[in-house]
């Protein structure tokens, strides 16, 4: 009797697209299935091993390097694969969702590479997941173009030469598609989006002069970089490119991972291409993982956990050291700020506040580092400039200076600052403000001057959670409790109607987002990602 033959994979729910033809083939459904068939079991092995280290992190209040893995740690023989040359200068790397306006301007921004996101900056709407694919496959063969209706004006492609090399950054592990689905069972956003990618323009990117490169984004341990190791391996042999073509970089946005470091890279080795520190998230995932810990690991005020805070420092530190050890990128955080059009002294303080960020990362060391636009892609060039000068990279700068101790990294205690109330009302405006985005299906969004993203709006709701639990007294001398959370949000609430007027009030999402911050702030059980609840209310 023969074997049945495989499932095929469904589309389920959704709105015809325009164009969508050309994205989801039979042929690049059936890859996205078979990803889904020998990959997903073990995805999901690895969310419940997520859930049994959190508990024992509950348990002890600490981490430390793996026993385990030392070997591998003590090993100076291993490198990473010689990165391509399209990758090999990363100084100015610009992030930003694929919607076909940021296709254009980011690719024609100046900066070396556009981090082009289905991930936190893009809200996982059918629309910005299949239209984001065929923006990317337009741009690679100059068939994009976009006129602005409020405005006119048109955009179109700079040369070649002048374009970004673009890093796709996927969907986390964490997140499932449900309209595309298995034998009933929703495919991981991950494999989603890295598959469709993959599958149209492997073969195109290789013939361009460059490959498939990603991001990878909120691993948590070496298992689950082994994981995309294996993905990559197999899809590789599955369209016919050589072993090695793929590139990946390693978002350390978790505290597990920054334990985990070395590992990570060895995993991918013959893939690997950087590491990169992601700031929002990594300061989320520390309280989230030491949420139960006590006092010492109450974070204060988002704003006032710079770079420079001890325990980012050593974070820091340590990926640049790691990076260089094994031949590979290090990559700096975000400069999230957004030009104002009508305040140049604002413009001219942030600036300067920009332009000092870059200046430490690449005087640290850092090979490239983020920004959130067009505008700073200059400011970040000269700081790299200055330290580069014709170097495509510093990775010969070993910092062999640099020890870190394993509770370096968590002492989160060392930093002399404490919540306040004007850190309470922030960490609510800036969480409703982007929820209401995100399910009109915004995942990037302009909130007082600064590019917010999913892992902004994390770690607001996730402090809010923290100083209740904490019982935090703010510097006015009120406890934060779950009533103040809901007199804030209902100031907050009012004064956005008062701000845009009932009929736009009405027209949005405001209540929603108001309800759905203060149920994953309040509720006592703490929801592992704020996205998982506002997917399931996500119209599209």
């Amino acid at each position: 009797m023969s074997a049945p033959a495989p499932s095929t994979l469904a589309i389920v729910d959704a709105e015809p697209l325009p164009r969508q033809e050309e994205v989801l083939t039979d042929a690049a459904l059936a890859f996205v299935a078979e990803l889904h068939r020998r990959f997903t079991p073990r995805r999901d092995e690895l969310l419940a091993r997520r859930a049994e280290r959190r508990a024992e992190i509950a348990r002890t209040s600490t981490l430390d390097f793996l026993p385990e893995t030392a070997a591998i740690r003590a090993d100076d023989s291993w490198k990473v694969a010689p990165a391509p040359a399209a990758l090999n200068d990363r100084r100015v790397e610009i992030t930003g969702p694929t919607d076909r306006k940021m296709t254009i301007n980011a690719l024609n921004s100046g900066a070396k590479v556009w981090l082009a996101d289905f991930e936190d900056a893009s809200a996982p709407t059918w629309e910005n997941v299949v239209l984001g694919q065929l923006n990317l496959a337009s741009a690679y063969t100059r068939a994009i173009d976009f006129t602005d209706e409020r405005t006119g004006k048109s955009y179109a492609l700079r040369p070649d030469a002048e374009l970004a090399t673009v890093v796709m950054r996927p969907r986390g592990w964490h997140l499932d598609e449900r309209h595309l689905q298995v034998d009933g069972r929703p495919v991981p956003g991950a494999l989603v989006d890295f598959g469709l990618y993959f599958f149209h323009n492997a073969q195109r990117l290789i013939d361009l002069g460059k490959g498939p490169y990603f991001y990878l984004p909120k691993t948590e341990s070496h298992l689950e970089a082994r994981l995309w190791n294996e993905v990559f391996v197999f899809a590789q042999d599955y369209v016919g490119i050589p072993q090695g073509t793929v590139r990946a970089t390693v978002l350390i946005e978790t505290i597990t991972a920054a334990y985990e470091m070395e590992e990570i890279l060895y995993e991918l080795r013959d893939h690997a291409s950087g590491l990169n520190a992601g700031r929002w998230d990594y300061l989320f995932s520390i309280v989230k993982n030491f949420r139960d810990g006590g006092a010492r690991f109450v974070l204060p005020d988002r704003n006032a956990v710079t770079m420079t805070a001890p325990f980012m420092r050593a974070y820091t530190e340590l990926l640049v050291r790691t990076c260089h050890r094994r031949g590979a990128h290090a990559i700096g955080g975000m400069a999230a700020f957004i030009p104002s059009r009508r305040d140049a002294e604002v413009n001219k303080v942030a600036f300067e506040k920009v332009r000092a960020d870059k200046d430490r990362e690449a005087g640290d060391g850092f090979d490239g580092s983020w920004v959130a636009h067009p505008d700073l892609v200059p400011i970040a060039m000269e700081s790299f400039d200055k330290v580069l000068g014709d170097r495509p990279n510093q990775k010969d700068r070993l910092r062999e200076d640099v020890h870190v101790e394993a509770a370096d990294l968590i002492a989160v205690d060392s930093l002399d600052a404490k919540p306040t109330y004007a850190g309470l009302v922030n960490a609510v405006q800036v969480g409703i403000r982007y929820i209401e985005a995100w399910l009109r299906g915004l995942g990037a969004v302009a909130i007082f001057n600064l590019m917010e993203d999913a892992a902004t709006a994390e770690i607001s709701r996730s402090q809010i959670w923290q100083w209740i639990n904490a019982e935090v007294v703010l510097d006015n001398g009120e406890q934060v409790t779950a009533g103040l959370a809901r007199k804030v949000a209902a100031e907050e609430l009012a004064n956005i109607r008062a701000e845009i007027g009932d009929e736009a009030f009405a027209a949005g999402n405001w209540q929603r987002a108001h309800d759905l911050l203060l149920t994953v702030s309040l509720d006592e059980d703490y929801a592992d990602f704020l996205t998982l609840p506002a997917y399931e209310q996500l119209t599209g």
